[in-house]
């Protein structure tokens, strides 16, 4: 295995374990959005989030300059565009639909690339995308039938910015400090959720134990540890790769319901699960190692 080829590997085991944090919030948050807002909840889990960041890099913040402020501030609207399109969209449509639809954005990731980038991907990328895919189905459509409301066009319109959002952090992660990229991309998202909040929520007079013990497992190991991991590694893998890897997000998040008693694995999503899986090692052991820094070569 050549060095760049190890050095994709490594990222893309970090960004797995972004998707296993990310994984187990789901029980979590449910738990604790019956004592809080979405919008509110959001605000203060990233505000959280940017305050463990400054704290702890806060000789990076020197480095602050109009160019990352602004890649940031680019790509914080797409994450935020994620969590809004998603939450309101959950109003309308099924959490079994949801969560199929959002995570097509594994299928997206790689035509999105291919428009910007203008390059087509290969033949076991593609596969891995397929598989995933279908993986997603039989995890996800339990016993519901597919069909289109506004709810799922909401939560379509959450798939395209989070993969943007994916596509986005790889062009601008190369030629900016991660770290600062990380911050002011949390910040963007605790700010213009503050600002829907403020319009459309009312903040609870106190807050319930869920609700703290959400924001302890979500505002830092989920939130600013995972988005930095992102920002730091993701230069070192594809956009595609991310995207699959991120799959395993509700296969973690399937998991953790199982072993806490919340839902019963059915034999179709253990299937689901293997499906994702496969295609995830069929993407990373037969897939090209094309990274971000290849891609923006060609349209530099």
């Amino acid at each position: 295995m050549d060095a760049v080829k190890k050095r994709q590997v490594k990222a893309d085991l970090a960004l797995l374990f972004v998707a296993f944090s990310w994984g187990l919030t789901f029980v979590v948050v449910k738990d604790a959005l019956s004592g809080i807002g979405p919008f509110y909840f959001v605000t203060l889990r990233f505000l959280l989030a940017l305050l463990f960041l400054a704290a702890v890099y806060w000789r990076h913040l020197a480095g602050l300059n109009r160019a990352t402020l602004q890649a940031g501030a680019f790509i914080g609207l797409f994450l935020f565009g994620g969590y809004a399109f998603q939450t309101v969209g959950l109003q309308y449509t099924g959490p079994a639909t949801a969560g199929f639809i959002t995570g097509l954005a594994v299928v997206l990731v790689p035509f999105l690339t291919a428009a910007i980038y203008r390059r087509l991907q290969g033949f076991y990328v593609l596969a891995g995308v397929a598989c995933a895919t279908l993986g997603l189905g039989l995890l996800t459509l339990q016993g519901g039938r597919f069909s289109i409301n506004p709810g799922d066009l909401l939560i379509f319109l959450c798939a395209v910015c989070y993969g943007l959002h994916i596509i986005m952090v790889g062009r601008y992660a190369w030629y900016h400090d991660p770290v600062l990229l990380a911050i002011i991309q949390i910040a963007t998202v605790s700010a213009v959720s503050f600002l829907f909040a403020l319009g459309l929520e009312k903040m609870p007079g106190h807050l319930t134990t869920p609700v703290w013990v959400a924001f302890l497992i979500t505002a830092i190991p989920a939130t600013s540890l995972a988005f930095l991991i992102q920002n730091k590694v993701q230069r070192y893998t594809s956009p595609t790769h991310t995207a699959i890897i991120f799959t395993m997000e509700p296969v973690f998040a399937a998991v953790t319901a199982h072993v806490l008693g919340r839902e019963i694995l059915t034999l179709s999503q253990v299937a689901g699960c293997a499906l994702i899986l496969a295609g995830m090692l069929v993407a990373e052991l037969k897939g090209s190692a094309e990274t971000p820094e290849s891609l923006n070569a060609e349209i530099s």
